[in-house]
This record gives C-alpha cells, sequence and structure tokens, in this order.
C-alpha cells in the first residue's frame, strides 16, 4: 500500500521526545528495583500497572519529574505490599537522563528539521532536555517542557502552552508520538487532526482517534514530501 501524503505544509512538526525520539528502557532499572520481590509469571502485570500509576501521577498540576516517578514507583510498590526504594526516583531520572536516541531516528530526524521547523513537547523537566536534546543531532525551533507548561500531558494545558508559545492553532501542526493517552488522544479532542502514531509499542493502538501510524520517520518523510 502507497504511503499518503499530507495535502498541506504544516508550519511545525512536533514530538514527544521519550519513548517516541529518545529510547524508554524504564523496565531493566523497574526490575533492578524490585529484583525478586515480583514472581515472574507476574512481571508483565507490576510493569504495565507502574505505567499506568506514572499516567495517573501526572494528572494533576506539575512537580518535579524525578518525584513523580518516585511517587509512582511507591503507589505500585504500595498496592503489591513491596518496599519501594527510597531512591527509586533519583534512578529512575539518572537513566532518562542518560538514554539516547532509538537507532532510527538521528538521520531523518536531520532531514526533517532542514524542511520543517520541529518542536519538542515533553513531559519532563528542562534539565531532562538539556541533556537529552543534543543527543538527537537535528535543529529544533523550540523545546518546550512539561516544567514551562506547569502541567503535563495529557493535560489540555500542556498543549495550550505550546499553541501560546508559538501563536499557533492545531491546524499549523503535524504532531509525532509513541503514546496515545498521553498525546494523541486528548490532542484529538482539542481539534488537533495531523497526528501520527510512531508505533513503538508504548500504548495499545486505539479506533476513532482518527490518527496515522507509522513505523518510522523515514515514512512520516515521505508524508511530507522529503
Amino acid at each position: 500500500m502507497p504511503i499518503p501524503s499530507f495535502q498541506f505544509r504544516p508550519k511545525y512538526v512536533s514530538f514527544d521526545c521519550y519513548g517516541t525520539l529518545i529510547e524508554w528502557p524504564m523496565t531493566p532499572i523497574t526490575r533492578e528495583l524490585v529484583g525478586d520481590q515480583v514472581p515472574a509469571e507476574h512481571w508483565d502485570q507490576f510493569v504495565r500497572e507502574f505505567r499506568g500509576y506514572r499516567y495517573d501521577q501526572v494528572r494533576g498540576e506539575y512537580y518535579p519529574y524525578e518525584q513523580v516517578l518516585q511517587d509512582s514507583f511507591e503507589r505500585v510498590c504500595r498496592k503489591w505490599g513491596l518496599k519501594a526504594a527510597p531512591d527509586a526516583g533519583k534512578r529512575f531520572a539518572d537513566g532518562v537522563r542518560s538514554w539516547g536516541p532509538h537507532a532510527d531516528v538521528p538521520e531523518p530526524l536531520k532531514k526533517m528539521g532542514e524542511n520543517y521547523k520541529l518542536v519538542i513537547l515533553s513531559n519532563a523537566d528542562d534539565s531532562f532536555l538539556e541533556e537529552s536534546v543534543p543527543r538527537l543531532g537535528a535543529d529544533f525551533h523550540a523545546v518546550l517542557t512539561a516544567e514551562q507548561a506547569g502541567y503535563y500531558k495529557p493535560r489540555y494545558a500542556a498543549f495550550e502552552y505550546m499553541l501560546d508559545q508559538l501563536d499557533a492553532s492545531p491546524e499549523d501542526f503535524v504532531h509525532v508520538s509513541s503514546h496515545t493517552r498521553y498525546d494523541l488522544m486528548p490532542m484529538h479532542d482539542m481539534g488537533f487532526r495531523n497526528l501520527i502514531l510512531l508505533d513503538r509499542g508504548c500504548d495499545p493502538v486505539t479506533h476513532g482517534y482518527d490518527y496515522v501510524t507509522v513505523k518510522s520517520l523515514d515514512e512520516l518523510n515521505t508524508m511530507l514530501g522529503i
């Protein structure tokens, strides 16, 4: 099947960062922290529930991401009757700061940045992006964070901050994320229509939200006429 192309030229191609552009190997650190306290047959369930608590933890007002990680880990451990390491948030945060881009990102992203204005809207603090963005090897028009916005995605205020900072409207964007719940579903509800799921297995593929699924940024470049 031929790859569809956009019928307009967006002003911005915006991205989620972690998981989408930067690798997100959260599970190995989780396993180090939990050890053998969770039986192997229940491990996948524990990982899913930890992911869910991280999502729930960011649906209020902003507070530092390292503490978000600590609090969500403590919540899932409490549910499972486990003792949470007091430095878990720091260990997770150190991991996030150390990770690099997915191998399939730098070359097509650089090419995209030579043709379009690139934007990041990330669920992290400024200090995380200051370390991660240079590893992507592309020029970004704007790097926006939850710390700047005062809200995490999926809160509408996070996306409203991006619109306000760029003096833009939803029609000005093609937005790319590996996360349906954090990005694509709320953005669709806000009127964004040019939505791309870069499918890395982070979230279930859902129906009714009008996004296009791609497996690589090379596919997206073809859609953008590059």
